[in-house]
């Protein structure tokens, strides 16, 4: 967190919270949601400005309840998840990238979601691969051993049989099945906090 935030919160300690008015989309992209978008429930426009996307990147973070924050100064922003709290990238020098411009260096586990997400986990980070990297990154998955075909993906996410697992950094990471609707649960994050 910039040292500039933490002295306005020593400052400030009482601001309120800011509700519905920040996202993060399933390909990485912040949005700013106006009421507009939120009585509409639409995704918002894109943040572009490099110098405040840099700060968001720099003060984000979550609370106990697994609700993801930007802290903005002294008020802290709840943001509103599409997908995870973070958004991983393939990276040819890294292997993968979070939206926050980090390399996801190691992945402990992987999840293969009943709707064809991918969801990579390192500690406390939780990422969903970018459905634009999925190509590419599918042909890292290994059934028993052989490549995986689009067919036996299917198969293995409806029957479970064999043993997948994901190629990255010269070694085999066992991948899971997993629903995507339990995905919040599983991690241990809320997509939308609500005030408490």
């Amino acid at each position: 967190m910039d040292e500039l935030v933490k002295q306005a919160l020593a400052k400030w300690p009482n601001v309120p919270h800011c509700y519905g008015w920040l996202g993060l989309d399933a390909r990485g992209h912040w949005r700013m949601r106006d009421q507009q978008a939120q009585q509409q429930q639409l995704p918002g426009d894109k943040i572009a400005h490099v110098a405040l996307l840099s700060f968001i990147n720099r003060n984000y973070g979550h609370d106990e309840r697994g609700c993801w924050f930007f802290q903005n100064g002294p008020q802290r922003v709840y943001l509103n998840l599409e997908a995870t709290p973070y958004i991983a990238r393939s990276d040819p020098r890294h292997g993968f990238v979070l939206q926050t411009g980090a390399p996801l260096a190691a992945i402990e586990a992987a999840y293969l979601c009943d709707n064809g997400a991918l969801i990579l986990r390192n500690d406390h980070i939780v990422a969903q691969v970018d459905d634009r990297d999925m190509a590419q990154v599918l042909a890292s998955l290994r059934l028993d051993g052989q490549a995986a075909s689009d067919e036996a993906l299917l198969a293995w996410l409806e029957e479970g049989q064999g043993n997948l697992t994901l190629l990255h950094d010269g070694k085999e990471v066992a991948v899971q099945p997993l629903r995507y609707d339990a995905v919040p649960t599983t991690f241990g994050f809320q997509r939308a906090p609500l005030a408490e």
